[in-house]
């Protein structure tokens, strides 16, 4: 079968994603050839093509994706031919309409999650799941700072938030982001300006603070978020939206109430198969139980990845964007 694929030969800017069409070769013992029918876009695709995130070059990008199982190899019991499956741990190359993967790692759809759902859903909600639920382990009544609320991924663990029973405070920077956080499920919603966050934190709190503040924003939340998190409060900071935080001044941490700090990297969490397992399907669960669901927000044909980029950086997305090969 023929794919086109995207391939990165150095770190740099948006430009420098280029597309190829190559044979796959057929699959080997444990593997499958996978059609993509939907290909997920997440921010950290950006840190792999910039290089933030370092990876060997040559390389593919993006790490999730959902379609149909074309051919398996020996050995592939899990999976057959015509099984609709997603995937988001199979190394970087989703930016492709087909390729080979490892048979392990394939979550089978339920029929009534649809491709671009799941294209969408796969990262961002077991990224959810496991900071919410192992990470943090928020429980009912917790008040939960939760940044870029607008975003896909905020999106989805606000309504995760909210299903538990949480106190969701959300932060979006425009009074349309701020409409869709709201919409979501947060009960409290305001702008980045570090004095009115944290008016809307104490206003959820009755004074407190929060308990857990989710942050994928980075440099620029940082400071907001070390005021916002309540005494002996978790900071739970997974994401370089606006840049990585550095040089952290342990004695803030103090200065703010014994804060507790984790920058945790969501594939940690589900590093062994049974924690894959129960991960994915706890979100599966949460799908076909329509708690959550992916606000799809723009869909781009795969070669306009690029562009797809461009948007991202610039901060130019609402909700959820998928390439479609």
């Amino acid at each position: 079968m023929k794919s086109v694929q995207a391939r990165i030969e150095e770190t740099g800017g948006p430009e420098i994603i280029r597309f190829a069409t190559v044979e796959t070769g057929e699959p080997g013992p444990g593997q499958v050839l996978l059609r993509h029918e939907a290909v997920g876009v997440n921010f950290i695709d950006t840190y792999h093509r910039s290089g933030l995130y370092p990876v060997p070059l040559p390389s593919g990008l993006g790490q999730e994706a959902a379609g149909v199982v074309e051919r398996v190899g020996e050995g592939v019991v899990n999976v057959q031919s015509g099984d609709r499956v997603a995937t988001f741990k199979s190394g970087l190359g989703a930016y492709s309409s087909a390729r080979i993967v490892d048979a392990e790692w394939l979550v089978p759809l339920p029929d009534a999650v649809g491709f671009d759902q799941a294209a969408a859903l796969m990262l961002k909600g077991c990224t959810a799941e496991a900071l919410i639920e192992r990470c943090a382990k928020v429980k009912a009544g917790d008040v939960v700072l939760v940044h870029a609320g607008a975003g896909a991924t905020g999106q989805i663990m606000i309504r995760w938030l909210a299903h538990i029973g949480a106190r969701v405070v959300a932060t979006a920077s425009t009074a349309e982001k701020q409409a869709i956080a709201r919409s979501a499920g947060a009960q409290f919603v305001c702008g980045y300006a570090e004095d009115e966050v944290i008016e809307t934190v104490h206003a959820a709190s009755k004074g407190r603070g929060a308990d857990v503040v989710l942050d994928g924003v980075g440099a620029d939340s940082w400071p907001i978020s070390l005021r916002a998190a309540r005494c002996r409060g978790l900071i739970v900071s997974f994401g370089n939206a606006s840049g990585p935080v550095t040089g952290v001044n342990l004695a803030a941490l103090a200065t703010h109430g014994s804060l507790v700090v984790t920058r945790p990297t969501m594939m940690h969490f589900y590093a062994e198969k049974s924690e894959f397992r129960a991960g994915t399907q706890r979100l599966m669960q949460m799908i076909a139980g329509g708690v959550i669901n992916a606000e799809i927000g723009q869909r781009f044909p795969l070669e306009q990845a690029a562009d797809v980029h461009r948007l991202l950086e610039a901060r130019k997305t609402v909700g959820a964007t998928i390439l479609i090969p």
